[in-house]
């Protein structure tokens, strides 16, 4: 097993702007856009961008995001879905003609259309004050002159999801001599960095248009993938209605489907229930109780969310009081459940960013190309990794998250936000793939019922609930793991860290800003 661990740190407190990510570098650059008069969507934008590059095994242009925003810090909280669509050759039956059981985790057939760089553009434009030219500067430079591989990253790196070796251009890249670089070993991407200096000048037209998209068109097309370039051309992001539920006098708001957001407000409503805060917030029982919300909410997520373009998802009934009612009854506090069916989520790597500036602008934004490296494919001449989202597709022509021309998969990565009468309280985030929901819950019940505040919320003992065991955190106490065993879980210690978030509280009275960065990644929060 590989050594991992965690120490505590203190929250980073300031008054007039405050920016948390996952990687130093992209926290550094989201605070310089700030100070430079750039404002909070700006600099999480630069942010991600820098991620792009120096998190390569996480999160690049050839990804997804989305963006949960509320502007001045009050109204309507305004939802993003920068997610990409199959291409529209793709279709169930040809996919059965040709043999697949289900989509691939990597190859070409994993990939969906990256949707990350048109929504960049987009909210830069709507909500941003500087350009393009400007958030890109700082992931040129790191991709051209080169960047410090961190702990974390080099951890990730080390072991991927990803077989790296089977393209040849993945492994120039990404193996140089060979081999996974290092902590603290220096590399570049200079093909990467060309890429973004064409970006940079055309906007979304350099990455959907023109060398770009014919790249990667060309290189999905000759490894037999269905992309094309009206497919590319034809990639657009929309705003969409934030779904969103109450948790003791707390607002929380979610991407609708086909995000999972809708995971972790299911989990709060059967959470509402029970008198948390009455609990060891790192006992058996109150991680017995978070457990089995997330075992009843993943079920649902797994049947029934989708691209609610092409089927109706019932979010409305999903998030009514009376059915988080009928879910709770089949919780016994002493006894986990039986006959649901085996969850399978896999995980992957992600990039959170939060930014809150000056005029309390709160962006809670998230980027990812899924499994680490994606599915492995990279743009010979642009270096760009592309995103596995096809594999979340199912196969079964019956099921709503079935492939289909132009749909959008179930998404995982999530930004959440928190407000209350009106006013943003805290963007935030927990990545992880899978654990997403169980991530968000922890972090805000953490807070709400237990008083932690956000670097303790974040630092705390974690579960996860997949495969049919229990994950804990070696930091999770040994009488805990005792009483979920009593309860009828196998417990098993977490091979790795669960999850990594970020968050920004806004103390309004105050006048204040606290930011929180998760310390099983390499990033900090910074504020001023």
């Amino acid at each position: 097993m590989r050594d991992f661990h965690f120490p505590g740190r203190s929250p980073v407190r300031a008054t007039e702007a405050m920016a948390a990510t996952s990687h130093p570098l992209a926290t550094l650059a989201a605070i310089d856009m700030l100070r430079s008069g750039g404002n909070a969507m700006d600099a999480a934008v630069c942010a991600a961008a820098v991620q792009a590059v120096v998190e390569p095994q996480s999160t690049g242009i050839g990804g997804d995001c989305f963006v949960l925003y509320c502007p001045k810090g009050e109204g309507e909280v305004i939802a993003f879905n920068g997610s990409g669509r199959a291409p529209n050759a793709a279709t169930v039956d040809w996919y059965l003609e040709k043999g697949f059981g289900e989509l691939p985790k990597q190859g070409p057939h994993a990939v969906t259309i990256p949707g990350a760089v048109d929504a960049w553009c987009r909210l830069l434009e709507d909500h941003g004050r500087k350009g393009m030219a400007e958030a890109l500067a700082p992931a040129i430079h790191y991709a051209e002159n080169g960047y410090v591989v961190h702990d974390r990253v080099a951890f990730d790196w080390e072991d991927p999801e990803t077989d790296l070796s089977a393209d040849e251009v993945a492994a120039r890249i990404f193996l140089p001599g060979g081999k996974a670089p290092k902590a603290g070993d220096v590399h570049r991407q200079p093909e990467l960095a060309e890429t973004l200096r064409i970006i940079a000048r055309k906007g979304r037209a350099g990455f959907y248009e023109g060398e770009v998209a014919e790249d990667l068109v060309g290189r999905l097309r000759a490894l037999g993938g269905l992309h094309t370039l009206d497919d590319f051309a034809a990639t657009r992001g929309e705003y969409k209605t934030a779904i969103s539920t109450s948790y003791n006098d707390y607002d929380i708001h979610q991407m609708p489907p086909n995000n999972q957001g809708l995971t972790a407000l299911l989990m709060l409503n059967v959470l509402s229930g029970f008198d948390l805060g009455a609990l060891d917030p790192n006992g058996a029982e109150r991680l017995h109780l978070e457990i089995e919300a997330g075992r009843l909410a993943y079920r649902d997520r797994d049947d029934l969310l989708a691209d609610q373009d092409h089927v109706a998802v019932p979010v409305k009934a999903l998030l009514s009081s009376a059915y988080a009612g009928r879910l709770r009854t089949a919780i016994d506090p002493e006894r986990a459940m039986t006959g649901l069916p085996r969850l399978e989520l896999p995980g992957s790597d992600t990039v959170y960013i939060t930014v809150v500036d000056r005029d309390l602008n709160a962006v809670s934004f998230i980027n990812s190309t899924y499994y680490s490296f994606g599915s492995g494919v990279v743009g010979p001449k642009t270096g760009i990794v592309l995103q596995n989202r096809g594999t979340s597709f199912r196969l079964d022509p019956r099921h709503p998250n079935a492939i289909a021309p132009g749909k959008r998969p179930m998404h995982t990565i999530m930004p959440g936000m928190m407000t209350k009468d009106g006013r943003a309280v805290m963007p935030f985030g927990v990545m992880g793939g899978g654990y997403q929901p169980f991530g968000h819950v922890h972090l805000l019940t953490n807070m709400i019922d237990f008083g932690m505040d956000p670097q303790q919320a974040l630092d705390a003992p974690r579960v996860f609930y997949n495969h049919d065991i229990v994950e804990a955190e070696r930091s999770v106490p040994a009488d805990a793991v005792e009483g979920l065993r009593r309860r009828g879980h196998q417990v098993v210690e977490a091979d790795h860290p669960l999850g990594g978030g970020q968050a920004v509280l806004i103390d309004w009275e105050k006048g204040t800003l606290t930011g929180a960065s998760d310390p099983r990644k390499d990033g900090l929060a910074l504020g001023f």
